[in-house]
C-alpha cells in the first residue's frame, strides 16, 4: 500500500505549514521583544503576553467545532489571509497608536487566529493519512512547527537588530499570503454534519459531547489533561518569561547584542523541538504512549541545572549557554511527549469528534499559560538578584506533576494489559 505521507494533499499541508508557521514564529518573537525593549519590564511583558492567550483560549473550541462542520481547507485559507490583512493594518497605524496597546491587541488577534487555525490542521491529519501513519504524520507536523520556530527567531533576531520591526512584518505578511494560496489546492475529505440547531445551541451541544467523551469514554485523557495544565502553569510559563527576561535584562553579556542572542536562544528552544519531533517519527513504534510520563520527568529534570548555575556562577555568558542548553532538552523531551499524547487522542477519538476534542484539549491546556506568565512576570521582578529561586520552585512543583503522570500511565498500561488478556480469553 502506498504511503499517504507522500500524497499531494498531505505534502501541501506540510509545505503550507512550513511557510505559515515560520511567519508566526518570527512575529511572536519580534512583537514581544519590541515591547520588552520599549518597557524593560518583565511584569508588562508577562501580562501582555498572558493577555494574548485569552482569545486563543476562547476561539480554540470554536475552531474545533467549525473544523468538524466546515471544510478544513477553507478555514486554513481564510485565516492565513486574515493574518496578512492584520499585518497590513498594523503597519498602517504603528506610528500613530500607543505601541503597548497596539502590540497587545495585535498579539491577542494573532493568538486568537492561531487558536482557531490549529484544530483544523490537527483534525485534518487522520483524514489525510492511514491510521498506522498518524503518529509519524504528527511527528512531521511537530517537526515542521519547531523547524519554523528555530529559523523564525534566528532570522527575526538578526533582521530586528539590523533593520528593526517593519521589515519583519512585511516578510511575515508575504509568508501568510503564499501559504494561503498553496492551501487552496488541498483536498481534505469532508462530510457535512447536521447544523439545523442554530449556532449557540450547536456550540453548547458539541462542547458537552466533547466533555462527555473525555470524562466518561476516555477518562485517561481527562487525567492527563489536568497534568498538562499543571505543567503549562508551572514549567512552560516559566520558560516563556525567563528566556527573554534573563537574557535581555538580567545576564551580564557585556557588549554582545542581546536581542540577537535571545533570537539564538529561541532557536535552540525550537531546535530541541525539532530533534524531539524527528526522534518521535523515527522511533514511533518504540515510543508507546505509556512512556509519555517518563519523557515528562526527563523534561522537568532539565530545569535544575539552570537553577544551580544561576546560584553559583557569576558569568553571564556561561549562564546564557546553560540556559540555552537546558531549554533545548526541555523542548526535546516535551515534544516527544506531546506527539505521543496527540497521536493517542487522534487514534482513540471518533472522526466526527476529533476537531472538537483536540480543540477542547488545546483550550484547557492553554488556560494555565496566561495565569502562569503573569505570575512569573511578577515573581522574576520581585526576585531580582535571586532569580534561581523562581526556576527552582518551578522545577520542584513540575517534578511532582511529572511523577504523578508516570503513575497514571503505569495504571493505564496495567488496565490495557488486563483488557487484552480478557479479549484473548474470550476469543479462545
Amino acid at each position: 500500500m502506498k504511503s499517504t505521507l507522500v500524497s499531494k494533499d498531505f505534502m501541501l499541508v506540510v509545505i503550507g505549514q512550513i511557510i505559515s508557521l515560520f511567519g508566526n514564529a518570527a512575529l511572536r518573537f519580534a512583537l514581544p521583544l519590541y515591547l520588552l525593549n520599549l518597557t524593560g519590564s518583565s511584569a508588562v511583558y508577562g501580562t501582555v503576553t498572558a493577555c494574548a492567550f485569552i482569545p486563543a483560549i476562547l476561539l480554540s473550541p470554536i475552531g474545533g467545532i467549525v473544523a468538524d462542520r466546515v471544510n478544513k481547507r477553507n478555514i486554513m485559507v481564510l485565516l492565513d489571509f486574515a493574518t496578512a490583512l492584520l499585518l497590513v493594518l498594523f503597519l498602517g497605524i504603528v506610528d500613530v497608536w500607543n505601541p503597548v496597546v497596539l502590540i497587545a491587541l495585535t498579539l491577542m488577534i494573532l493568538y486568537g487566529i492561531a487558536g482557531a487555525y490549529q484544530p483544523s490542521v490537527q483534525a485534518s491529519i487522520p483524514a489525510l493519512v492511514h491510521e498506522d501513519e498518524v503518529m509519524v504524520a504528527n511527528a512531521i507536523i511537530n517537526t515542521i512547527s519547531f523547524f519554523s520556530s528555530l529559523v523564525g527567531p534566528v532570522v527575526g533576531g538578526i533582521l530586528y537588530s539590523v533593520y528593526g520591526l517593519k521589515l519583519i512584518l512585511w516578510m511575515c505578511m508575504a509568508c501568510f499570503v503564499i501559504s494561503a494560496i498553496m492551501e487552496v489546492f488541498i483536498n481534505i475529505p469532508f462530510e457535512r454534519q447536521d447544523s439545523r440547531m442554530g449556532l449557540w445551541k450547536t456550540v453548547r451541544e458539541d462542547l458537552l459531547t466533547s466533555f462527555h467523551f473525555i470524562k466518561k469514554d476516555k477518562p485517561i485523557i481527562g487525567k492527563v489533561l489536568v497534568m498538562t495544565c499543571g505543567i503549562n502553569l508551572f514549567l512552560a510559563s516559566m520558560v516563556m518569561v525567563a528566556l527573554p527576561y534573563l537574557i535581555t535584562e538580567v545576564l551580564d553579556l557585556g557588549t554582545l547584542p542581546v536581542n540577537s542572542l535571545y533570537g539564538f536562544a529561541e532557536g535552540a528552544l525550537a531546535a530541541g523541538g525539532l530533534v524531539g519531533g524527528i526522534c518521535a517519527g523515527i522511533f514511533a513504534k518504540k515510543l508507546p504512549v505509556q512512556t509519555a510520563g517518563t519523557m515528562l520527568v526527563c523534561c522537568v529534570c532539565c530545569v535544575f541545572p539552570l537553577s544551580v548555575f544561576l546560584l553559583v556562577c557569576s558569568s553571564g555568558l556561561v549562564n546564557y549557554f546553560v540556559l540555552t542548553g537546558c531549554c533545548f532538552f526541555i523542548m526535546m523531551f516535551s515534544t516527544i511527549c506531546t506527539v505521543q499524547m496527540m497521536s493517542f487522542v487522534q487514534k482513540e477519538t471518533p472522526s466526527h469528534l476529533v476537531g472538537k476534542v483536540v480543540a477542547l484539549i488545546m483550550t484547557l491546556s492553554m488556560c494555565a499559560q496566561p495565569l502562569g506568565m503573569a505570575l512569573y512576570g511578577i515573581l522574576f521582578e520581585a526576585c531580582q538578584g535571586i532569580e534561581f529561586i523562581v526556576c527552582l520552585m518551578a522545577g520542584a512543583i513540575s517534578l511532582v506533576i511529572a511523577l504523578k503522570t508516570c503513575t497514571i500511565f503505569h495504571s493505564f498500561e496495567e488496565d490495557l494489559g488486563a483488557f487484552i488478556q480478557g479479549e484473548q480469553r474470550e476469543n479462545f
